[in-house]
């Protein structure tokens, strides 16, 4: 047998192993809309059981974070620097990998598979004309996974979500499969609020199965509260650790039921945002106006954690069919407990926790989704759910590189 037909055997067979394997160890890698490092989690996953092993966050050097979000903004986004920061950042998602492993004690040769989400640079979920015959959705990540795979010898899935957007759907939320495998519940509707970058829900009617979930982005997370963060200390601080100084401010009503106007919260789901709505850019434009009307840089603080709480309070009463019994927070804003305070004064009498209250880590919830998502993909299984990304059809997700 000539050596490339050996070859192309010996891949088929190592693929058709991968999905007929019965537990499966995978990591999920993920960086999110606030860019501030990648989630990476180790995961045993079989028809029964999923099992988080290990968790890191791996942070992003400075230099890194901010060609990543000289990305994010069109006037700064040279086509060079995407091109580089595409194979850079797949150098840094494989070596979290290997970080990762070394930090649990794990043989990266006992890893069967990874699955990583990347780092979304652009996301257009509403549909656009631009030389095309007909209005097209897109999106964008980035963080090679054929380097990821050639530095770990690991069978890698990626760029989840162009196959959902093909098949109709935004693109977005991916999760809400994931959730209903983690939290479903046969007495109890649950809500599941991780709020990142952007801040999205997935609902869990109890006894539901996975197309009767219901998932959509409700609006801003932690990205208007970070921006205006950095504003407020002069660039000394990041993010709001525990709300502390939001907690210092008085919020301005006027403010907060101007920004509760936006037209994106009247929007039905399926519906889907990012930074291009909720970003850096609009919170510097807050910032500049905040200070033409002479608002304290502190009440602006606490007006931007307020629309977070506010717009999530407003989701649910607009689109869930009912008020969950319990909303499990995940994400970087679980752990604002200023924000968790407004959530549950909001939300009540649903219970408002964080998601290590049942075990899982909150802050890894999105790293183990995209384990699971990949688990699913190479066995062949559909991993979207077309109630929440509004896809024509259930679909296979992501793209597939062999070790």
């Amino acid at each position: 047998m000539p050596r490339d037909a050996r070859e192309r055997l010996a891949l088929s067979k190592g693929l058709a192993n991968l999905a007929t394997k019965k537990r499966l160890r995978v990591i999920g890698l993920m960086s999110g809309t606030s860019a501030d490092g990648i989630d990476a989690a180790v995961v045993d996953i079989s028809a029964a059981r999923i099992q988080p092993i290990a968790f890191r966050t791996f942070v992003y050097r400075p230099a890194v974070r901010k060609e990543i979000f000289q990305l994010f903004r069109p006037e700064t986004c040279q086509l060079d620097r995407l091109c580089h920061m595409n194979f850079l950042l797949g150098e840094l998602f494989a070596d979290a990998v290997l970080r990762l492993c070394r930090h649990a004690r794990i043989d990266v040769k006992s890893v069967d598979l990874i699955g990583s989400h990347g780092q979304t640079i652009y996301h257009i979920p509403q549909p656009r004309v631009l030389g095309s015959p007909k209005p097209l959705r897109s999106t964008l990540q980035i963080g090679e996974p054929s380097v990821i795979a050639e530095r770990t010898g690991v069978t890698t899935v990626a760029d989840f979500r162009p196959r959902d957007i093909a098949a109709g759907g935004e693109g977005a939320p991916l999760v809400p499969l994931t959730d209903w495998m983690l939290f479903r519940h046969a007495g109890k509707a649950r809500a599941l609020q991780n709020i990142g970058g952007i801040a999205n829900v997935t609902f869990l009617p109890a006894g539901g199965g996975p197309q009767d979930t219901l998932a959509f982005d409700t609006g801003p997370g932690n990205m208007l509260i970070d921006r205006i963060t950095w504003h407020v200390t002069g660039g000394a601080k990041s993010f709001d650790a525990g709300g502390s100084l939001a907690a210092r401010g008085q919020v301005d009503q006027t403010l907060l039921k101007e920004l509760m106007q936006h037209a994106y919260f009247r929007r039905k789901p399926p519906k889907s945002t990012g930074r291009e709505m909720f970003g850096a850019q609009v919170a510097d434009e807050l910032w500049k106006a905040a200070r033409a009307r002479r608002i304290h840089k502190l009440d602006l603080l606490a007006t931007a954690t307020a629309f977070t709480a506010c717009s999530i309070a407003d989701a649910y009463k607009r689109f869930l069919p009912a008020l969950p019994q319990e909303t499990i927070l995940c994400g970087g804003g679980a752990r604002n407990e200023h924000l968790r305070r407004l959530l549950a004064e909001s939300l009540a009498p649903s219970r408002v926790l964080v998601m290590d209250e049942l075990g899982i880590n909150a802050d890894a919830k999105e790293a183990i989704s995209f384990a699971l998502l990949a688990w699913q993909s190479i066995r062949g299984e559909c991993g979207n759910v077309c109630s929440a990304t509004g896809a024509s059809h259930p679909a296979v997700l992501g793209k597939i590189v062999p070790a």
